[in-house]
């Protein structure tokens, strides 16, 4: 069960860190979907540090068990809210871009 962990964890946190690294540069294709969702184009940053947090989390908690534990919890709470977002915004057909991410966070958990 170790080593799913730990593959698992890393693939969140990568995939956590990438994510907060597109908010950062303000891909047009992030923001033009940021408008379609009704979010305000100045949360990128915030949800940018609130991914990059939750991915350093994840890598530190490799270390430290509890910290990967409220990294995790923290990724899924905000994962479940994207998908939240999405839906309250009728983009149906975007419902699986989040998806990945929180299906990372929540194994990264359940495994915690």
């Amino acid at each position: 069960m170790h080593t799913s962990y730990v593959v698992v964890t890393v693939l969140a946190a990568l995939a956590a860190l990438v994510a907060a690294a597109i908010d950062v540069v303000r891909a047009e294709w992030v923001r033009e979907n940021m408008r379609l969702y009704g979010v305000a184009p100045w949360t990128l940053t915030p949800l940018a540090v609130v991914k990059a947090a939750g991915g350093l989390g994840l890598l530190a908690g490799l270390a430290y068990r509890p910290l990967a534990v409220a990294a995790a919890a923290g990724l899924v709470l905000y994962f479940v809210g994207a998908e939240l977002t999405v839906l309250r915004a009728r983009w149906y057909a975007h419902l699986g871009y989040p998806l990945p991410y929180l299906l990372l966070a929540a194994g990264s958990l359940a495994l915690a």
